[in-house]
């Protein structure tokens, strides 16, 4: 397979990021959440300086992609007068925080979301690399242990509200006010500790490579609560409202407004959904998956050829016709180049695009050894079982 290029950083509205249909700018809505005004006026302005794409990121971000360079300086104007733009690139890339959609008013979700993020907007915040990121996950039971974060707020078994270092099986109970200044002298032991060689680097590579954290962040007395033994988030109503699934993240402008009219307000989940709140139904558009059956919700898949410049096959028609075929329980990842940036992770199938056909990867990531290669996407199309079945 043709190795990809690892650009080691992530977009922002302020930096954004050249691709195949134009740059990619990634809004970071803060605390998750837009407001119905909000998400109505990003609709817009992917519109007027995009191509009307909007893809929900595994992050919980949304991405306007097809912006124009003689169109970007319009595009931050109208961000700014939703607020939902930074005062720097680099408040911009540090503020990279997912925060449980859960909470219900009165909460101290959202107030920790906004302590951490002025926090992080601070001269003297440390300069940690654009994928790094923090959690506030503080729900009686966390929903985001499988959503990337290094330093995430919790509850520990007690209840109480605890740091923890991803990785790390133990962490330090905290205040809420004295935890946003927790977490970022983390960070600072995690930059001063040699976390991030060349500039890039994650909590739990750190550790597995023996780094130990000081006790003032573990002591070992403070265990993380478990991990809820619910099933995982699906499509559907919710006490907080409704929660809808965007097809392999992917939607158009005209379903973003079409969510916003939808409810008071967006939140948006590393799980390419969003909570819609107080609704009691998702709006019939064809990107939306409103039910927990949808055979889409087993396959992930990036946007691929044309719009990104590295893919080297398109991916989402295929995605969408072997959606159906998954087996009960399994996921197909459907990357157009080795990077796997829809799913980072093992996937029961990954078909990874190349310069002669996909390749097959079995119970693996998209940079794993293939079993098979040189398969054609219409033949993959036609004869769905030699991908899903023995042969």
């Amino acid at each position: 397979m043709s190795a990809p290029e690892i650009r080691g950083w992530c977009p922002g509205a302020l930096r954004p990021m050249a691709s195949g249909d134009g740059l990619v700018a990634r809004v970071r809505p803060r605390g998750g959440r837009l407001s119905a005004a909000q998400a109505a006026g990003l609709a817009r302005a992917a519109r007027a300086h995009g191509d009307g794409a909007i893809a929900l990121s595994s992050r919980a971000n949304l991405q306007l992609r097809g912006v124009t360079a003689q169109g970007h300086a319009a595009l931050l104007a109208d961000l700014a007068a939703l607020d939902l733009l930074d005062a720097d690139i680099g408040a911009e890339a540090r503020r990279n925080i997912v925060v449980t959609p859960f909470w219900r008013h009165g909460d101290a979700t959202p107030r920790l979301a906004a302590a951490l993020a002025a926090a992080l907007a601070k001269a003297d915040a440390p300069e940690t690399p654009t994928k790094f990121g923090f959690a506030v996950d503080d729900g009686p039971a966390p929903v985001l242990r499988a959503a990337s974060a290094d330093i995430r707020l919790e509850r520990a078994v007690s209840g109480a509200l605890m740091l923890r270092a991803d990785g790390a099986a133990t962490g330090c109970a905290v205040t809420e006010d004295a935890a946003p200044e927790s977490a970022l002298a983390l960070a600072r032991w995690w930059l001063d500790s040699g976390g991030a060689p060349q500039g890039r680097g994650r909590m739990a590579a750190h550790l597995e490579r023996g780094a130990r954290l000081p006790a003032r962040f573990d002591d070992g007395s403070v265990a993380a609560a478990l991990a809820a033994r619910a099933p995982a988030p699906a499509p559907g109503p919710c006490p907080q409202g409704f929660l809808a699934g965007v097809a392999f993240g992917l939607m158009s402008a005209d379903t973003l407004t079409a969510l916003a009219q939808a409810g008071a307000g967006l939140r948006l989940t590393p799980w390419r959904m969003a909570l819609i709140e107080g609704a009691h139904a998702a709006p019939d558009r064809p990107e939306i998956i409103a039910a927990p059956d949808d055979p889409r919700l087993a396959v992930s898949a990036c946007v691929g050829a044309p719009g990104c410049a590295q893919a080297l096959a398109p991916t989402l028609p295929l995605a969408a016709a072997l959606a159906a075929r998954v087996p009960p329980g399994a996921r197909l990842h459907v990357s157009g180049c080795a990077k796997g940036c829809a799913h980072p992770g093992p996937a029961a199938f990954t078909l990874v695009a190349g310069r002669a056909g996909f390749a097959l990867i079995r119970d693996g990531r998209a940079d794993a050894e293939p079993s098979r290669m040189g398969l054609s996407s219409d033949a993959l199309i036609a004869h769905p079982e030699t991908l899903f079945g023995d042969g």
